[in-house]
């Protein structure tokens, strides 16, 4: 196969990374599999431009850096329909986790060199695809409260986080939202919403451990008191999410959430990502639409547990 690499020298474990040195091993490392492999090497303002040529040219995108560099490059492949492989260099890489990649760099490209070929889910909201989570109200000002945080390295980012959700949960927001699926419609006071590619299994992170059930999993939260904000965060650290009763679980194929009071300035995340709440967003899942490369059935048996791996 014909693989071209999009590295992030400004993400995640790359920043600390004799990047020159890294492109060389996986060069070598490719070929040794019988693959060609050819590293582009960018910054993080170039790497939207990068990722969109390189797909225009290879057979399989390979992208390298954090969530957000995942979750860009798997549009770009989900729309130009060839194969992702995904080099997962960040904090979480929570995408990374449920393909089974492993997370030391070397191993995860041995483990691509020699994968297959595989038919994933990809879920869009209005229009706009991601691989992990789209989310409003308790996770955006959670994300909005950590990048107005300093930190330099990933450490530093999962202190600021911590710190972020704690000032987060004190002020819990609540708002008003109405979801349609094939069920009706249900209007709920919440303190934030969470709709993800397939519904997330349980563990220590939010994540969903197989991507191909052709499912949004839909994550209300009810909303907040003091002594319910202690609970959530205790039942998150025990690595519950699913039976949490402060959050009430539903699984469809399309949901439409709409915002009847929506504030001119309410922001949405998706895949990490800070963007403009709209008053009305439709999700969709597409099952199968996006290809991506994932480790042979055996190397994928023997990647350690998701929810305990660290990055």
């Amino acid at each position: 196969m014909n693989i071209i690499g999009v590295l992030n020298r400004d993400g995640g474990t790359f920043r600390t990374t004799d990047m020159e040195a890294f492109a060389t091993t996986a060069t070598e490392v490719f070929a040794a599999a019988g693959h060609s492999f050819e590293p582009r090497i960018v910054a993080g303002d170039e790497l939207l431009e990068a990722l969109r040529a390189a797909a225009a040219e290879a057979e399989v995108l390979l992208a390298g850096g954090g969530d957000g560099t995942i979750s860009a490059a798997a549009s770009i492949a989900y729309e130009r329909g060839i194969p992702l492989a995904v080099l997962p260099a960040g904090t979480m890489n929570l995408f990374a986790r449920s393909l089974g990649i492993p997370l030391n760099l070397e191993a995860a490209l041995a483990a691509l060199a020699g994968g297959d070929v595989q038919a994933v889910d990809i879920a869009t909201a209005n229009g706009r695809p991601f691989v992990h989570q789209f989310s409003v109200g308790l996770h955006p000002k959670l994300v909005k409260l950590r990048e107005s945080l300093p930190y330099k390295n990933r450490i530093g980012k999962m202190l600021a986080s911590t710190r972020a959700a704690i000032s987060a949960v004190v002020r819990p927001p609540n708002f008003t939202a109405e979801l349609t699926t094939k069920r009706g419609i249900e209007r709920r006071r919440t303190a934030g919403i969470s709709i993800s590619n397939n519904p997330f299994d349980e563990g220590h992170l939010p994540l969903a451990d197989t991507l191909d059930r052709g499912l949004l999993g839909i994550y209300v939260m009810k909303p907040l008191t003091p002594r319910s904000a202690l609970g959530l965060g205790w039942g998150l650290l025990r690595g519950k999410f699913k039976s949490l009763p402060q959050i009430v679980d539903r699984e469809a194929r399309e949901v439409v959430i709409r915002f009847p009071r929506k504030k001119h300035d309410a922001l949405a995340v998706i895949d990490g990502e800070l963007i403009k709440l709209d008053r009305q967003v439709d999700l969709k899942i597409h099952p199968g639409a996006l290809k991506v490369l994932v480790p042979a059935s055996s190397e994928a048996d023997a990647a350690p547990d998701k929810a305990l791996a660290t990055a």
